[in-house]
Protein backbone atom coordinates (compact mmCIF):
# COMPACT_ATOMS: atom_id res chain seq x y z
CA UNK A 1 0.00 0.00 0.00
CA UNK A 2 1.61 3.28 -1.03
CA UNK A 3 1.81 6.30 1.77
CA UNK A 4 0.78 8.83 -0.63
CA UNK A 5 -2.24 8.08 -2.43
CA UNK A 6 -4.73 8.51 -0.38
CA UNK A 7 -3.50 11.84 1.00
CA UNK A 8 -2.73 12.61 -2.77
CA UNK A 9 -5.25 16.37 -3.35
CA UNK A 10 -6.75 17.20 -6.30
CA UNK A 11 -5.75 20.80 -7.50
CA UNK A 12 -9.14 22.82 -7.52
CA UNK A 13 -9.29 26.13 -6.98
CA UNK A 14 -6.33 26.62 -4.13
CA UNK A 15 -4.40 29.38 -3.96
CA UNK A 16 -0.75 27.69 -4.44
CA UNK A 17 2.57 29.60 -3.98
CA UNK A 18 5.59 28.33 -5.36
CA UNK A 19 9.62 28.24 -4.08
CA UNK A 20 12.15 27.62 -6.10
CA UNK A 21 14.16 24.95 -4.74
CA UNK A 22 17.46 24.67 -7.05
CA UNK A 23 18.51 25.35 -10.76
CA UNK A 24 21.12 22.87 -12.45
CA UNK A 25 22.94 23.72 -15.66
CA UNK A 26 22.95 20.67 -17.77
CA UNK A 27 25.12 20.61 -20.28
CA UNK A 28 25.17 17.73 -22.85
CA UNK A 29 27.91 17.12 -25.18
CA UNK A 30 28.10 16.20 -29.27
CA UNK A 31 30.51 16.12 -31.67
CA UNK A 32 28.77 19.37 -32.49
CA UNK A 33 29.54 20.84 -29.26
CA UNK A 34 28.08 21.46 -26.52
CA UNK A 35 24.61 22.21 -25.39
CA UNK A 36 22.73 23.45 -22.86
CA UNK A 37 19.68 23.29 -20.42
CA UNK A 38 18.36 23.40 -17.40
CA UNK A 39 16.62 21.30 -14.54
CA UNK A 40 14.41 23.15 -11.94
CA UNK A 41 12.57 21.62 -8.43
CA UNK A 42 9.89 23.72 -7.69
CA UNK A 43 7.56 23.37 -4.29
CA UNK A 44 4.19 24.72 -4.38
CA UNK A 45 1.86 24.81 -1.13
CA UNK A 46 -1.05 26.52 -0.32
CA UNK A 47 0.55 27.29 3.45
CA UNK A 48 -2.14 25.25 5.14
CA UNK A 49 -1.26 21.12 5.52
CA UNK A 50 -1.06 21.06 1.24
CA UNK A 51 2.13 20.91 -0.48
CA UNK A 52 3.69 19.38 -3.73
CA UNK A 53 6.89 19.24 -5.45
CA UNK A 54 7.94 19.02 -9.74
CA UNK A 55 11.18 19.04 -11.41
CA UNK A 56 10.91 20.96 -14.97
CA UNK A 57 13.55 20.43 -17.53
CA UNK A 58 14.14 23.17 -20.72
CA UNK A 59 16.16 24.86 -22.79
CA UNK A 60 15.93 28.02 -20.56
CA UNK A 61 15.47 28.85 -17.35
CA UNK A 62 12.19 30.55 -17.13
CA UNK A 63 11.17 27.64 -19.12
CA UNK A 64 12.54 25.44 -16.90
CA UNK A 65 10.62 26.57 -13.67
CA UNK A 66 7.25 26.91 -15.20
CA UNK A 67 7.43 23.33 -16.18
CA UNK A 68 8.50 22.25 -12.58
CA UNK A 69 5.26 24.31 -11.23
CA UNK A 70 3.14 22.21 -13.86
CA UNK A 71 4.26 19.25 -12.65
CA UNK A 72 4.41 20.08 -8.42
CA UNK A 73 0.36 20.93 -9.32
CA UNK A 74 -0.14 17.47 -10.42
CA UNK A 75 1.71 15.93 -7.22
CA UNK A 76 -0.45 17.70 -4.64
CA UNK A 77 -0.24 16.20 -0.84
CA UNK A 78 -2.34 16.66 2.02
CA UNK A 79 -0.17 16.54 5.41
CA UNK A 80 -0.84 17.12 9.13
CA UNK A 81 0.39 20.83 10.65
CA UNK A 82 -1.08 20.88 13.97
CA UNK A 83 -0.82 24.50 15.74
CA UNK A 84 1.60 25.48 13.03
CA UNK A 85 4.10 22.69 13.68
CA UNK A 86 4.41 18.70 12.75
CA UNK A 87 2.81 16.23 15.20
CA UNK A 88 5.48 14.21 16.15
CA UNK A 89 9.29 13.89 15.77
CA UNK A 90 9.63 11.90 12.11
CA UNK A 91 12.60 10.91 10.15
CA UNK A 92 12.66 9.60 6.66
CA UNK A 93 15.55 8.38 3.75
CA UNK A 94 15.48 8.93 -0.10
CA UNK A 95 18.40 8.08 -1.51
CA UNK A 96 21.30 9.35 0.38
CA UNK A 97 19.34 12.21 1.72
CA UNK A 98 18.57 11.40 5.24
CA UNK A 99 16.08 14.15 7.15
CA UNK A 100 14.89 14.83 10.93
CA UNK A 101 12.28 16.96 12.16
CA UNK A 102 11.21 17.48 15.31
CA UNK A 103 8.07 19.72 16.77
CA UNK A 104 8.83 23.18 18.52
CA UNK A 105 7.05 25.31 20.37
CA UNK A 106 5.25 28.45 18.96
CA UNK A 107 7.76 31.12 18.46
CA UNK A 108 10.65 28.56 17.33
CA UNK A 109 10.73 29.36 13.80
CA UNK A 110 11.63 26.84 10.97
CA UNK A 111 15.23 25.69 11.47
CA UNK A 112 15.61 24.20 8.53
CA UNK A 113 18.14 24.51 5.63
CA UNK A 114 17.33 25.50 2.02
CA UNK A 115 15.34 22.46 0.44
CA UNK A 116 13.69 21.35 3.69
CA UNK A 117 13.14 24.83 4.23
CA UNK A 118 10.96 25.18 0.99
CA UNK A 119 9.13 22.19 1.55
CA UNK A 120 8.04 22.99 5.09
CA UNK A 121 7.03 26.61 4.72
CA UNK A 122 4.89 25.72 1.69
CA UNK A 123 3.04 22.91 3.75
CA UNK A 124 2.31 25.46 6.50
CA UNK A 125 4.57 24.74 9.15
CA UNK A 126 5.60 27.52 11.10
CA UNK A 127 7.74 25.93 14.38
CA UNK A 128 10.09 23.05 13.76
CA UNK A 129 13.19 21.84 14.10
CA UNK A 130 15.00 20.03 11.17
CA UNK A 131 18.12 18.65 10.23
CA UNK A 132 19.03 16.94 7.04
CA UNK A 133 21.85 14.15 7.43
CA UNK A 134 23.92 12.54 4.71
CA UNK A 135 23.61 13.93 0.82
CA UNK A 136 22.83 17.59 0.86
CA UNK A 137 21.30 16.87 -2.95
CA UNK A 138 18.11 19.31 -3.26
CA UNK A 139 16.10 16.48 -5.24
CA UNK A 140 16.85 13.74 -2.78
CA UNK A 141 16.50 16.00 0.48
CA UNK A 142 12.48 17.21 -0.64
CA UNK A 143 11.31 13.65 -1.56
CA UNK A 144 13.24 12.67 2.03
CA UNK A 145 10.94 15.81 3.55
CA UNK A 146 7.73 14.88 1.34
CA UNK A 147 8.42 11.19 2.50
CA UNK A 148 9.00 12.15 6.26
CA UNK A 149 5.65 14.83 6.19
CA UNK A 150 3.37 12.06 4.26
CA UNK A 151 4.10 9.32 6.91
CA UNK A 152 2.74 11.42 9.52
CA UNK A 153 -0.43 11.01 11.54
CA UNK A 154 -2.71 13.32 13.58
CA UNK A 155 -4.55 12.29 16.59
CA UNK A 156 -7.80 12.24 15.09
CA UNK A 157 -6.39 9.57 11.95
CA UNK A 158 -4.66 7.35 14.46
CA UNK A 159 -7.89 7.19 16.66
CA UNK A 160 -10.04 6.46 13.34
CA UNK A 161 -7.13 3.73 12.28
CA UNK A 162 -8.07 2.12 15.93
CA UNK A 163 -11.28 2.73 16.41
CA UNK A 164 -11.67 4.50 19.11
CA UNK A 165 -13.49 7.73 19.40
CA UNK A 166 -11.29 10.87 20.13
CA UNK A 167 -13.38 12.36 22.83
CA UNK A 168 -13.08 8.94 24.68
CA UNK A 169 -8.71 9.31 24.00
CA UNK A 170 -8.98 12.91 25.96
CA UNK A 171 -11.70 12.37 28.08
CA UNK A 172 -10.47 8.97 29.77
Amino acid sequence: MSKGKEKQVRNTDLELKDRLVAIKRVTKVTKGGRTFSFAAIVVVGDENGIVGHGLGKAGEVATAIQKGIEDAKKNLHKVPVLNGTIPHKQTARYGGADVLMIPASHGTGVKAGGAMRAVLESAGVKDVLAKSKGSSNPHNLVKATMNALLAMRDAYTVSQHRGVPIDKVFNG
